[in-house]
């Protein structure tokens, strides 16, 4: 098929997918791993490394050689600022002209209205990722040189400070054990989850705080952002202290419990990384780090998920329906209908997805429904966290996880527009119809 007869949304499609091949081929190299890989092994953490997930079938820090370890931090990177994003690099650095369908594309990729400045967008969004990427990389080698020599820790830090900005929650330390030895680490825990709410809050949103000076004030979109996140981040990590208190939490110092409930409330939006054993959790805290993954981070970022700002809108729209209000308002501004619908059908195709792929995965994978729920909803929120089931899952189970990462990269919506045919609409309006509600 000519690629001029994609859509946007089906190109983005198809060049997630051929990355994820590449990737898969790459790790199944036998200098690729320690032990030989199967193919589908290899193909799952390609798919996790591609869709910055971090689910993984074995462990990175101990399956997988230099080179395996490498070839997953790049297809992190890749995964994380998106294909397109590296294209526009590469045309950019040979001094080739970006054409209009490669700036739709590139428009597409980082889910921005305008297609005005995409360019300069893009090199803002390269030179800020790789920037805060690399501060990231310093700060980390320098805190972890005592424990572990300094060519250690330059290559721990590169990696884990990549794999946090990308959100994609794959570590190194070995053992499934994540930064469980950090719980009380001041630097690591500040270092990995601002790389991760950097990370997850959208390049656009970056871009406007970082001139906010020239544009005079931040818009519409990045205040919903920042507020919702904000709420997010502090709901999640007070009720998250408060149920883990005397449980989880209870023989560590009140300043490690308080940092340990907010590293855990960071993390779920999309980020993967925990410091505490997710199995010592109470079921409530467990059902509410589902909730937080199945929201996710914001449009045009790293992460997944159904997005803060989709949960923005169907907040607004339920509080203008309780207020008696006919159109639903944001900080004083009217949102779009279009707007609404679209923000109704990313939840009610994601949650039908959570639904499906939990009924399936419980049908093949028996066991508790709620490791089964918390592993679909991370996949599906491209999130990496797990209560341990991962590396026992059927060949089947992988292949529905593969697909569900996928489908929570590229996105319900997307995916949707991708694979619909949609023919001319013939330019008629039904009477209208009245059905009685609740």
């Amino acid at each position: 098929m000519n690629n001029h007869n994609l859509t946007a949304p089906q190109l983005l499609s198809v060049s997630f997918l051929c990355v994820i091949i590449l990737g898969s081929l790459l790790l199944s190299l036998p200098c690729s791993s320690q032990v030989p890989t199967s193919y589908l092994d290899a193909l799952f953490t390609s798919t996790s490394a591609v869709c910055v997930t971090g689910l993984v079938v074995v462990d990175t820090g101990t399956h997988w050689t230099c080179l395996g370890q490498t070839i997953i931090m790049l297809l992190i990177q890749i995964g994380g600022l998106g294909v397109m994003s590296f294209a526009g690099l590469f045309a950019l650095l040979l001094g080739r002209k970006i054409f209009l369908r490669e700036r739709l594309l590139m428009q597409k990729s980082i889910n921005v209205s305008a297609l005005g400045g995409i360019v300069k967008i893009f090199k803002y969004l390269l030179g800020f990722s790789f920037g805060v990427e690399a501060v990231g990389a310093v700060i980390l080698a320098i805190h972890w040189t005592p424990l572990m020599g300094l060519k250690k820790a330059l290559w721990f830090g590169l990696f884990h400070s990549i794999s946090a900005f990308n959100n994609a929650g794959f570590d190194l330390f070995g053992n499934f054990k994540n930064l469980t030895a950090f719980t009380s680490d001041i630097t690591v825990n500040l270092v990995i989850s601002s790389l991760i709410i950097i990370g997850g809050l959208g390049f656009y949103v970056c871009y406007e705080i970082f001139h906010i000076r020239k544009l005079g004030k931040l818009s519409l979109h990045s205040r919903v952002v920042l507020y919702t996140t904000i709420f997010l981040i502090l709901s999640g990590m007070v009720l998250l202290f408060l149920s883990e208190y005397h449980h989880a939490l209870k023989d560590m110092s009140l300043g490690t419990k308080f940092l340990a409930a907010y590293f855990q409330s960071v993390s779920p939006r999309t980020a993967g990384f925990n410091t505490v054993d997710l199995n010592s959790l109470l079921l409530s805290s467990q059902l509410l780090m589902i909730v937080l993954m199945f929201i996710g981070a914001s449009p045009g970022s790293t992460g997944g998920g159904v997005k803060t700002t989709t949960l923005a809108l169907i907040g607004a729209t339920v509080l203008s329906q309780l207020k008696g209000k006919r159109e639903s308002e944001i900080f004083e501004r009217r949102i779009e209908s279009n707007d609404i619908y679209q923000a109704i059908t990313v939840v009610v195709l994601a949650a039908f997805v959570l639904v499906i792929i939990t009924y399936l995965l419980a049908l093949t994978n028996p066991g508790s429904l709620i490791k089964i729920a918390f592993e679909v909803a991370s996949a599906l929120g491209t999130v990496g966290l797990s209560l341990g089931i991962t590396a026992s899952l059927s060949g089947f189970g992988k292949i529905l996880i593969i697909f569900t990462m996928f489908l929570g990269r590229v996105g319900p919506l997307t995916l949707g527009f991708a694979l619909a045919y949609k023919p001319e609409q013939p330019k008629i309006q039904y009477a209208r119809g009245k059905i009685m509600i609740g």
